[in-house]
């Protein structure tokens, strides 16, 4: 068990590219941060010209201060609100050393130089206090050697943290003891990376390059050398790693081009030399136009051309040309087609899409093939070598390079015993490559098992090689995953929902339509579920495991019955909508809603309505109905109109906020994260809470249900007490939306669905202001979505938002 450890300070030595952004992510979850760098040798012009000198504070700050400005301009943001960025103070290695003593946790990000980072470490051992944890971020440097000449209690309390770059956004968190390290730091470690942070954590052992970078390069490497036997285009190679094998979009290429590629030869370089006995040490030696291109200088985004470039024609317009690797010369990107990634296209199940990809008979097939076989081979030699436990492996490559199943899982996914035969008889061989595998998957295959993986009772066990048996992964028991449950404990579904017992008289609601869209099974779906949960258990939990949670409305649905002004139609499916959105708030039964990544238009509305939300860290919420030419019709403008009047003070100018609540629905904003959703208004007080690891979400949502039952949940009386201004608020509307028209910030049209807006969230013309109820807003809302639907404009906006997928200004 982890000890009683509290991190409320820590600090963070090195401001670089990833000091600067583990600093800004302790900040997200609330630690007040100290974030030091050296002192400048020289002043620059500028300072000079101030008449300012070395030791003139500003100057000694300027580096750590420049760093951390650099860092908080990047897109996407390394920090979950601009208001947290307070819990950031800065410093430099000379004056500020000293105060680590009041520090809970010192992480050292300096340059990977192993003399440097030992003179840091001397330095940290004079001011920090014993018991202190000190752990270095690093990627290739071994642990062990960082501890020379340190005393017993620093060793003690002192191992690797290898964060992946950008540290918010990226999963993987590597920790790496040294045998000197004491037990309970490693455990503590695990805890708060998992539970505090939102990593997938990994225990590593001290080998080089640990686990995420040594398959990781191994693999870029692999296809690297590939490219060249099988004489393939850098857009072939990506088109055949992207997506449609579960990778990120950026693929290989594209990735090498965002990483660096002085940073991948680094990495490659580092393998060479200590990894002698690596048996596929020859994959880490460059392919020639790999070390042309490093001669070059050109290392991808940094140095503006990698595998890519971008270019201006004579017009002005960018285009992007992708490197021929047999000439080095860039040229236009030719369009990929092949029939094997056709065939995976319909296949939404990324196991059953491996299948059907490794059966391929053209280019694309052979690749995959020629792909996975020497990597199946490679991982499987890494047991017990970089881990004693495979599964360490799929983590890594799924948190830190964004796969979404690892290496074993593919495998298993092929079939463990069937792919061994065609790993003897692939006939591409890449450099150490010898068509055998570990002995150790051999034995599993003669022990009677199968498979690497095996969900037993909706918990997933691997095998486990001591022991030869199944055993439950560490650290997951007490995660609940629909993937695992849903067999066997799914009480109705149609197509676009399955609801699921998750036991303890709670019950979930998932959609899984295309990217989670909501059209009539899935509004039928959820009103299916509160009916059950009111008759028979005793919360409800709305949430789901697909990419986003839902992109909102289905506008396709919508955009149909417009066309064909069907209005009737329209107006019953925009009522059953805002029916939905009234029974998630005023059911018998608490009702929960757990969002995550996307979180548009009508998810947003059900997530306004929920007795809770227990949000991810990672949300991306908004009302984005303005982009299609109407305003949210779910309930959304209603809710905003009766938050503006529960915050409608006597003593304050009510327009006001009136006003920030109709801008943020006017101007489509979005939360860049969950912090943001609250600030924006998406959240109320006291009724949100915030998961940071994804994994840990649908349990904590169940929990929070569980809780509110427990607690005598009482259904809430529907509200018809919100004060709306009128035509005292009307006048501010139309004066917003008329200057904004003149100034040619908006469209006639938006000026249009902006008076509509205006018009249901001051409701409607009315002289003074009054109090209504939520009915009467509902109905309001929903006639003016009605209207909206009947313009052409409108019809014009969700057209090009369908075939488009971006929203049009017309």
């Amino acid at each position: 068990m982890h000890t009683n450890r509290n991190i409320r300070k820590v600090a963070v030595l090195g401001s670089g590219v990833m000091g600067s952004r583990i600093a800004c992510h302790f900040a997200n979850i609330g630690v007040e941060v100290l974030l030091l760098d050296i002192v400048p040798r020289e002043l620059l012009p500028a300072e000079e010209a101030k008449g300012l000198t070395l030791e003139h504070p500003a100057v000694r700050n300027r580096i750590v201060n420049s760093s951390l400005e650099t860092a908080l301009k990047t897109n996407p943001s390394p920090i979950y609100s601009k208001s947290y960025i307070s819990r950031v103070k800065t410093g430099n290695f000379d004056d500020n050393m000293k105060d680590i003593a009041q520090y809970d946790w010192v992480i050292e990000v300096v340059v990977e130089r192993l003399d440097i980072k030992k003179s840091v470490f001397e330095q940290v051992e004079q001011y920090r206090k014993p018991g202190t944890l000190i752990t270095s971020n690093t990627s290739g440097i071994p642990i062990h050697l960082m501890t020379e000449g340190r005393s017993d209690d620093f060793k003690a309390h002192f191992c690797g943290t290898h964060f992946f770059n950008p540290p918010r956004y990226l999963e993987l968190l590597e920790i790496i003891p040294t045998p000197a390290t004491k037990p309970e730091v490693v455990d503590f470690l695990v805890h708060f990376g998992d539970k505090m942070l939102g990593k997938t954590v990994v225990l590593c052992k001290d080998t080089p390059a640990f686990i995420g970078n040594r398959v990781g390069v191994y693999s870029m490497l692999a296809v690297a050398h590939l490219v060249e036997q099988m004489g393939l285009t850098v857009e072939e190679v990506d088109k055949y790693t992207g997506p449609a094998m579960g990778h990120p979009k950026s693929a290989t290429f594209r990735t090498a081009d965002v990483v660096g590629l002085d940073t991948l030869v680094n990495v490659a370089n580092g393998l060479t030399q200590n990894a002698p006995n690596d048996e596929a040490k020859g994959a880490f030696q460059l392919p020639a136009y790999l070390t042309k291109m490093v001669e070059n200088k050109w290392l991808g985004e940094k140095s503006k051309q990698g595998f890519y470039k971008k270019v201006k024609d004579e017009q002005g317009n960018s285009a992007i040309l992708s490197l021929d690797l047999k000439t080095l010369e860039y040229k236009e990107q030719t369009k990929v087609k092949s029939a094997t990634l056709e065939a995976t296209k319909p296949v939404e199940d990324i196991r059953k899409r491996m299948k059907v990809y490794e059966k391929g008979t053209d280019t694309a097939g052979q690749f995959f093939r020629a792909m996975h076989y020497p990597l199946f081979e490679y991982v499987s030699h890494r047991v017990p070598e970089i881990t004693d436990d495979f599964y360490r492996i799929d983590d890594a490559m799924r948190a830190g390079f964004g796969w979404e199943i690892g290496p074993f899982e593919v495998w298993d996914a092929l079939g463990v015993r069937e792919t061994i035969e065609k790993i003897k008889t692939e006939e591409k061989r890449l450099p150490g490559q010898t068509g055998t595998v570990a002995t150790w998957v051999q034995e599993m295959l003669d022990a009677g098992v199968e498979s690497f993986y095996k969900v037993i009772d909706g918990v997933r066990n691997y095998y486990d090689i001591k022991t030869k048996s199944y055993l439950p992964i560490p650290g997951t028991e007490d995660l609940i995953v629909l993937d695992h449950i849903r067999e066997s404990k799914t009480i109705w579904k149609n197509t676009g929902v399955t609801i699921t017992d998750l036991g303890d008289g709670i019950i979930n609601c998932e959609f899984h339509t295309k990217m989670n869209t909501i059209g009539g099974d899935v509004i039928q779906g959820i009103n299916k579920a509160i009916d059950i949960a009111e008759k028979e258990y005793r919360g409800l939990v709305i949430t789901n495991e697909g990419k986003n949670f839902s992109a909102g409305a289905n506008i396709g649905m919508i955009f149909m019955m417009a066309v064909e002004q069907d209005y009737d139609e329209l107006n019953m499916s925009v009522r059953m909508f805002q029916n939905t959105s009234m029974r998630i708030r005023y059911s018998s039964i608490p009702v929960v809603v757990a969002p995550f990544q996307m979180t548009l238009g009508g998810g947003c509305e059900f997530s306004m309505h929920a007795d809770f939300v227990q949000l991810h860290a990672e949300t991306y919420m908004g009302l984005v109905e303005f982009g299609v030419g109407v305003i949210p019709g779910g309930g959304g403008t209603k809710e905003f109109a009766l938050r503006a009047s529960d915050e409608f003070r006597a003593d304050q100018i009510t327009q006001n906020t009136l006003r920030e609540r109709f801008l943020t629905v006017g101007q489509a904003k979005v939360s860049t994260s969950a912090v943001e959703a609250a600030e924006l208004g998406y959240l109320e007080a006291g009724k949100y809470a915030i998961t940071m690891n994804r994994k840990r979400l649908l349990a904590d949502a169940k929990a929070k249900a569980l809780e509110l039952a427990n607690a005598g949940y009482v259904q809430p009386a529907p509200r018809n007490n919100i004060k709306v201004l009128g035509n005292q608020g009307l006048g501010i509307v139309y004066v917003g939306a008329s200057s904004m028209r003149a100034g040619n910030y908006i469209s006639d049209h938006d000026k249009k669905i902006s008076e509509k807006l205006g018009w249901v969230m001051c409701g409607g013309n009315l002289s003074a202001p009054t109090e209504v109820s939520e009915q009467y807003l509902l109905d309001m809302e929903r006639k003016a979505f009605l209207e909206l639907c009947a313009e052409r404009k409108t019809v014009e906006r969700i057209q090009f938002m369908l075939t488009k997928g971006k929203p049009l200004r017309n």
